[in-house]
């Protein structure tokens, strides 16, 4: 697929804001026919821009419960970190999970309930064959998402 057009950055940003909005809402938002919409869904989808829809279960200005950073390291190499990936795909707490360079080899966004919770996923996570360490930051607050 060619490079992304101005078309496709504000189409992909309307699916961030609703990934469920129906094709001809986003069509007469975007100012296109409905066809083209679905062609450039088909084709980002195609192209492994687009790699599923999925649902958010809180909003990012939710004061209610507790968020926070966890940074992880990871013993070993590729097959480790790969091991310890798979593992925290099961824990519902973790909302994204990334790879990072420097001291730290994953970077979790995390979000439970309470501080009770938080410190029992923490242990949970230790207990992962493979991690070696890890820091948690609270986020108190989001200035701009």
């Amino acid at each position: 697929m060619e490079r992304l057009n101005d078309l496709d950055r504000r189409l992909i940003a309307a699916l961030r804001k609703d990934g469920r909005a129906p094709i001809s809402a986003l069509a007469e938002q975007l100012g296109v026919s409905r066809a083209t919409v679905t062609s450039r869904i088909d084709k980002l989808t195609a192209a492994g821009i687009i790699t599923g829809f999925s649902v958010k279960t809180r909003d990012a200005g939710d004061t209610t419960g507790v968020r926070a950073l966890s940074f992880i390291g990871v013993t070993g190499g590729t097959t480790t970190t790969e091991k310890v990936i798979a593992a925290l795909r099961g824990f519902p707490e973790v909302e994204r999970l990334h790879t990072t360079n420097g001291e730290w080899d994953l970077v979790a966004e995390v979000s439970c309930s309470d501080l009770k919770e938080l410190d029992v996923m923490l242990r949970r996570m230790r207990e992962i064959e493979g991690v070696r360490n890890s820091e948690t930051s609270l986020l108190l607050r989001s200035v701009f998402v």
